[in-house]
């Protein structure tokens, strides 16, 4: 199985140019596919991008690097020269797909996933989610942990403070946007702003929201559960509650779910995956248990069930 963790391709701190993820970005790369769901490179970068996409030239590499973040397009050894798009972009975004335009807060949520649990593209993203734990914090106090980690990631690679603060700076715009001043693309409405996982509590100063997440839909964890799992080690059978609550990359975590939330998620398991998953309490001993199978598949599925 293809590993999609934040090490299997280096660290990224730049490639939105700026722009948090909008709303049918992820649609207008998708749209681009030809019949072999193939995307050509070079439509990114000839005369006419412009006019492809209907957006400014920086918006174009912009939305390319959405695509890519968010496993809409993948590289292809056998296509390369084309992006080829991923089997759950199909399910998503094909016309006839579960939300083409990304109208259902499932979209917004797989999205911040793949941003912040897998986080392959999106470095900031996945360190933001999983390493900050002040309780408010300022992206000039982020930025010194933020090179820190950078550094110990990947020592001989040099980065720049501007690149860094650039990064956590569109991190930040993307769940919590600012509308006073600026260009009109800052009154665009970013599409993990509607999650509510971050606010700006003072002006430029930030804090998650912690709590039960009432548009997550319980397909939506268990799919994130299942992805968690499969990069955490796929050979387990069962997960402790605090893994699947506090580890690095988990659920628990990556959507800020307090600990009665992640337990009433895990009790609905059995039921919602018809026995895939199942949830144990007993002699304080709190797991959660996988069945041999089809894990793929059964992700998949729960997709489908996140949307209906």
């Amino acid at each position: 199985m293809r590993k999609t963790t934040r090490s299997s391709s280096g660290a990224h701190f730049s490639g939105h140019e700026t722009f948090p993820l909008r709303q049918m970005w992820l649609k207008k790369a998708f749209d681009k596919a030809d019949s072999s769901m193939q995307v050509p490179k070079a439509i990114f970068t000839d005369e006419g991008a412009i006019a492809t996409f209907g957006v400014g030239k920086n918006m174009v590499s912009s939305i390319r690097h959405w695509a890519l973040a968010c496993d809409v397009f993948r590289e292809s050894a056998e296509h390369p020269d084309s992006f080829s798009i991923s089997p759950i972009a199909i399910q998503i975004l094909d016309d006839s797909g579960l939300d083409p335009y990304a109208e259902n807060p499932t979209s917004a949520w797989l999205a911040h996933w793949l941003l912040a649990g897998r986080g392959a593209r999106s470095t900031t993203w996945r360190w933001l989610f999983n390493q900050v734990t002040a309780p408010t914090f300022t992206r000039q106090e982020l930025e010194a942990p933020l090179a820190d980690f950078a550094r110990k990631l990947e020592p001989k690679r040099k980065l720049s403070a501007s690149t860094l603060s650039r990064d956590i700076e569109t991190c930040l715009r993307s769940y919590a946007p600012r509308f006073a001043g600026g260009s009109p693309e800052d009154f665009a409405e970013p599409l993990l702003g509607e999650l509510g996982l971050l606010q700006e509590v003072h002006k430029g100063q930030y804090a998650f929201r912690r709590g039960s997440k009432a548009t997550l839909h319980d397909g939506m964890f268990a799919y994130a559960l299942l992805d968690f799992w499969e990069n955490t080690d796929a050979g387990l059978s069962s997960l402790a509650f605090e893994t699947v609550a506090y580890g690095e990359g988990s659920p628990g975590r990556v959507f800020k779910l307090d600990e009665d939330s992640v337990a009433e998620r895990l009790m609905v398991l059995s039921d919602l995956t018809k026995g895939f998953l199942a949830w144990t309490d007993t002699a304080g001993l709190r797991q959660v248990h996988k069945q041999p199978g089809d894990s793929e598949k059964l992700r998949r599925e729960m997709i489908r069930v996140a949307y209906e």
